[in-house]
């Protein structure tokens, strides 16, 4: 959203840092998935950003990406959010042999690592940061994002979070 994610922050004694925004309703949707290669165990993240919530066509989009870029398929691993439930019997009956889908337990944020993605980038990344205007966000999150991508010690801290083992 275009409200910033208050933090704690320094600043001299005597001199409240003071943050000035109004209050902003916009906001902005976005799609991410963790990937680990079976053979290098190299990590990826990967991301798509959208004006709207995110609907089942958009997720599904959102996947036939992937497997454009991972083309020998993989296993989604998903929450039970209702997007994710439609778009998967879609997807299955589009690509059953190079799509395995593996579903989280209902309501378990803890164990899903792009929770973590998205913590780390509200809270650490974008934390006190007013936007402009959604453009200016659309940006800001895609730099985020493109830091994070780089950072494979901060990818596996993740899964490690999770409590999953690589």
């Amino acid at each position: 959203m275009l409200q910033p994610v208050v933090r704690r922050t320094w600043s001299p004694r005597g001199q409240t840092p003071v943050h000035y925004s109004w209050d902003r309703r916009d906001r902005l949707s976005v799609a991410s998935a963790l990937t680990v290669s079976p053979r290098r165990r190299r990590m990826g993240l990967y991301f798509d950003i959208f004006d709207h919530n995110i609907r089942t066509d958009d997720f599904e989009q959102f996947v036939v990406q992937l497997l454009r870029c991972l083309r020998h398929g993989f296993i989604l691993v998903l929450d039970r959010w209702s997007v994710h439930r439609s778009a998967a019997r879609r997807l299955l009956d589009r690509f059953g042999r190079r799509l395995q889908i593996e579903w989280l337990p209902p309501y378990a944020p803890d164990l899903n690592p792009v929770e973590a993605v998205w913590q780390h980038s509200k809270h650490a990344e974008l934390a006190n940061y007013i936007p402009e205007d959604v453009d200016d966000l659309d940006w800001q999150i895609q730099l985020s994002m493109h830091r994070i991508r780089g950072r494979q010690a901060l990818l596996r801290s993740f899964f490690k979070r999770a409590g999953l083992k690589l």
